[in-house]
């Protein structure tokens, strides 16, 4: 055990002096934007689409990720049949990352389904492949 508290403590501080001391040297990672998106759920659809969204696809999943969203929830407000999403985008091309998920033949096929049980609130959007699906909100108070 003890050996392997050395270890530890020697990797860790071995990692902590190769980081760079001079922050110019170091690419900078921009901050995360955050992102809140509705949408309307036909009712009948209500009970498919959160039975789908229980065990969301593993590519799909993986997809999200390497477009660089991350803590991505999706909220039901049944009286009002409004789905809210909010996520981090944490890239540097959102819109290159967007057609990149758009171009990915498993996304597109989870797509097929669940724009089906969507109804867009966006005048002449015509499904998630194309953009614009989902109607952005304005964010109006954050407080980290």
């Amino acid at each position: 055990m003890a050996n392997s508290t050395e270890t530890t403590t020697t990797s860790a501080t071995t990692n902590k002096t190769s980081t760079p001391s001079n922050p110019h040297l170091a690419t900078p990672t921009p901050a995360p934007k955050r992102y809140a998106q509705i949408i309307r759920l036909h009712p009948q659809h209500a009970p498919e689409y959160i039975r789908l969204h229980a065990s969301v696809w593993p590519s799909v999943l993986a997809r999200i990720s390497a477009s660089n969203i991350h803590d991505y929830s999706i909220f039901y407000d049944e009286p009002l049949g409004l789905l809210f999403a909010s996520f981090k985008y944490t890239g540097v091309d959102f819109e290159g990352d967007m057609r990149r998920m758009s171009e990915d033949e498993e996304t597109r096929r989870w797509w097929g389904i669940t724009d089906g049980m969507q109804e867009s609130l966006n005048v002449g959007a015509s499904g998630s492949e194309q953009g614009g699906w989902w109607r952005e909100v304005r964010e109006v108070f954050y407080t980290p």
